[in-house]
C-alpha cells in the first residue's frame, strides 16, 4: 500500500499554468510579466501549488505566442530579463513554489539561429537540422499534409530550392530529431535550465518528433486536398528511444519532474510512457479533451457526446496509471476553451459549473494541474468577428470552415465555442479598469463580467468559486486517501453523475458530481457512515444531489 510519505513532492501538490502574456503586467504595456508572476505568488500559495508551469517567455517573434523559438537561452524582452526569471525561480523555492519550464523542441522559430544556417544551403553546419525534402516532379510539396494550423504542412524555400515540414505554423519548421547533434543542442537547453534551479519541465508537441521513415501522401480528408500532418507523423515507432536518451541525459539524479504533452497516445499505452520503465513522470494525454471537441480537432464538424463518454476516457487513464505511472489530471489549458462551456451540456451559472469541476479535478488520483483563471469560473469570452481573435490555428479554422462551405456565422460561431483565445484573455484581478490586469489597454479584451468575476470580489464571496477551489485544494493536502488512495468509479452507467471513491486503508473518499441542472437521486448506501467533507451549494443529503452540485464524504 502506498502512502503519502511514499510520493515524490510533485505527486503531493497542485500545479498552476501560467500564461504569462495575460497573468500580471507589471509593466504597463498591455501584457503580463515575469516580474508579475513574482508579485502574485502568495496567491499561488494561497491555492495549495507547489509547481508552476509557465509557458515559453523565450526570445520569439511571437506568431505562436511563444510556442515559436528564437533563442532558448533568453528571455523576451517583452516578458522582462533573464535577473528577473532567476528572481522569480529563487522567490518561488523560498515559499515551496517551483517554477516549470515548457521546453519547445519539436520545432523553432524561422527567426532561430539554426534556421537561418540551415536555410543557406544544403551543405552547411546546420544543413540536416530541419526536414528537408525536395519538390514533387511537378514542383508541388512533397506530400499532401496539411498542418496543424491549417494549409500546407510544406513551404518552399528559394534560397534552398527545398521544401520544409511545419507541423504548425510556416514560421515554426521542425527539428530533425535523427540528428545526433539536435538531440545534444535541445538536451544541453534543457540542463541549462534544470542547473538554474528549476523544478521541472512540461514538453510541448513531443508525440511529433519523430518522422515516418517514407514521406508519402494520404487520403484527404476535406474540400482542400490534404492528409491530416498528425495522423501521417505521430508516435513514429522509435520515438521512445529518443526520449529514453532525453531522459537519461537531463532527468535522472535530479530531483524534478517531466510532463510530455502528448497528443494521439492512447491510455492503454501509457505505461510505455510513464512510470519507471517510461520516459516522462506524468502525460499529458487528450482522450477526455477529445470528448466534446472530437480526436481530429476540426471545430466546424460537431460531434455528439455523452457524460458517460467522459466518464469512460477518464476512468481509463485511472486505470492505465493505477499501478505504473502518474496522471497529471486537468480540465484546461492554454490550448483549450474554458472547461464551464466545453464538459456541459446544460445551461447554468458558471460558478455552479466551475465548482462541479473543481470537486472532479482536486480529488481525482493523479496531480491536479489548473489553468490560470480556472479557479474563478470562467466561461468563454464574447466576441464580435474573427478580426477580434489572436490565435493563428483560430484564423486557420475560420478559413477551414470558410472553404467547407460554412458561412461567415457559422465558422465564427465554431470560433467562439473553440478557440484557444478564450483561454487566453487576462487574468482579472479586480474591478478596476482592465480588471487590474494592467495599467495599459491589454493585448486581448477582458471578459464582459469583469467587474464581478475576479480574484477581489470572490475572495469577499463565501459561495465563490475561488473559495471552494481553495478549500478543496486544503482537503487535498489534508487528506491521505486524496494523495496516495486507489481510484475507483461509482455509478458508472449514471448520465447525470461524475462518481468515484478513494481509499487509502481505513480512509475511504467519495466524490459525486451532478453534470446536470436536474435533482439527482442515488444510492445513500454510497456514503454509509461517511461525512460530508464538503458541498458546493450548501448543505447536502445523503442520497440527493442539486442541480450542478458536488459533495466530497469522507
Amino acid at each position: 500500500m502506498t502512502s503519502p510519505n511514499d510520493l515524490a513532492w510533485w505527486q503531493k501538490t497542485i500545479a498552476y499554468e501560467v500564461y504569462p502574456k495575460s497573468f500580471y503586467d507589471t509593466a504597463a504595456q498591455g501584457t503580463g510579466t515575469i516580474a508579475g508572476i513574482t508579485a502574485k505568488l502568495d496567491y499561488l500559495q494561497a491555492l495549495g501549488v507547489g509547481a508552476v508551469w509557465i509557458t515559453p517567455c523565450y526570445k520569439s517573434p511571437m506568431v505562436d505566442n511563444g510556442y515559436d523559438v528564437a533563442d532558448y537561452y533568453a528571455i523576451d524582452p517583452s516578458f522582462g530579463t533573464m535577473e528577473q526569471m532567476d528572481e522569480l525561480i529563487e522567490k518561488g523555492r523560498e515559499r515551496g513554489v517551483r517554477m516549470v519550464m515548457d521546453l519547445v523542441f519539436n520545432h523553432t522559430s524561422e527567426q532561430c539561429a539554426w534556421f537561418k544556417e540551415s536555410r543557406k544551403s544544403r551543405n552547411n553546419e546546420y544543413a540536416d537540422w530541419y526536414i528537408w525534402r525536395d519538390a514533387k516532379e511537378d514542383g508541388s510539396a512533397p506530400t499532401n499534409w496539411r498542418s496543424i494550423f491549417g494549409g500546407s504542412a510544406w513551404e518552399w524555400c528559394e534560397e534552398r530550392g527545398q521544401y520544409y515540414l511545419h507541423t504548425f505554423a510556416k514560421q515554426q519548421p521542425d527539428l530533425n530529431w535523427e540528428n545526433p547533434e539536435v538531440r545534444k543542442a535541445l538536451f544541453d537547453i534543457a540542463n541549462f535550465w534544470a542547473n538554474k534551479g528549476v523544478g521541472g519541465f512540461r514538453i510541448d508537441a513531443i508525440t511529433y518528433i519523430k518522422k515516418p521513415p517514407v514521406f508519402e501522401d494520404g487520403p484527404a480528408d476535406g474540400e482542400d486536398g490534404l492528409y491530416p500532418v498528425h495522423a501521417a507523423t505521430a508516435n513514429q515507432p522509435g520515438i521512445l528511444e529518443y526520449l529514453h536518451e532525453f531522459k537519461a541525459k537531463v532527468r535522472d539524479g535530479r530531483d524534478i519532474f517531466m510532463v510530455g504533452e502528448a497528443n494521439g497516445v492512447a491510455a492503454t499505452e501509457l505505461d510505455q510512457w510513464v512510470g519507471a520503465d517510461g520516459v516522462f513522470d506524468l502525460l499529458f494525454e487528450f482522450s477526455h479533451m477529445h470528448v466534446p471537441m472530437g480526436e481530429a480537432e476540426i471545430w466546424c464538424r460537431p460531434v455528439t457526446w455523452e457524460l458517460t463518454d467522459l466518464k469512460r476516457a477518464l476512468a481509463a487513464s485511472q486505470k492505465a496509471t493505477a499501478a505504473n505511472g502518474w496522471y497529471p489530471a486537468f480540465f484546461e489549458n492554454h490550448d483549450q476553451p474554458r472547461s464551464t462551456v466545453n464538459f456541459f451540456q446544460c445551461d447554468g451559472p458558471l460558478a455552479a459549473k466551475a465548482k462541479v469541476l473543481g470537486a472532479v479535478l482536486l480529488t481525482m488520483r493523479g496531480t491536479p494541474f489548473l489553468y490560470q483563471g480556472e479557479e474563478l469560473g470562467y466561461g468563454n469570452a464574447t466576441w464580435k468577428g474573427i478580426g477580434e481573435f489572436d490565435d493563428v490555428q483560430t484564423h486557420a479554422q475560420y478559413d477551414f470552415a470558410k472553404s467547407e462551405g460554412l458561412s461567415d456565422e457559422a465558422a465564427l460561431a465554431a470560433c467562439t465555442r473553440f478557440s484557444r483565445d478564450n483561454a487566453r484573455t487576462p487574468l482579472q484581478w479586480d474591478a478596476s479598469e482592465n480588471a487590474g490586469f494592467s495599467a495599459a489597454r491589454p493585448w486581448l479584451p477582458v471578459h464582459d463580467d469583469y467587474a464581478t468575476c475576479n480574484v477581489a470580489a470572490q475572495e469577499a464571496d463565501d459561495g465563490s468559486p475561488l473559495l471552494w477551489y481553495r478549500r478543496l485544494a486544503s482537503l487535498r493536502l489534508a487528506t491521505p486517501a486524496l494523495l496516495a488512495g486507489t481510484w475507483r468509479e461509482l455509478m458508472e452507467d449514471s448520465e447525470q453523475v461524475l462518481a468515484f471513491e478513494r481509499v487509502l486503508g481505513n480512509e475511504r473518499v467519495v466524490t459525486l458530481a451532478n453534470f446536470s441542472n436536474e435533482p439527482v437521486a442515488y444510492d445513500s448506501e454510497l456514503v454509509a457512515g461517511l461525512s460530508l467533507l464538503a458541498a458546493s451549494e450548501g448543505i447536502a443529503a445523503p442520497g440527493r444531489l442539486g442541480p450542478l452540485e458536488a459533495v466530497v464524504w469522507g
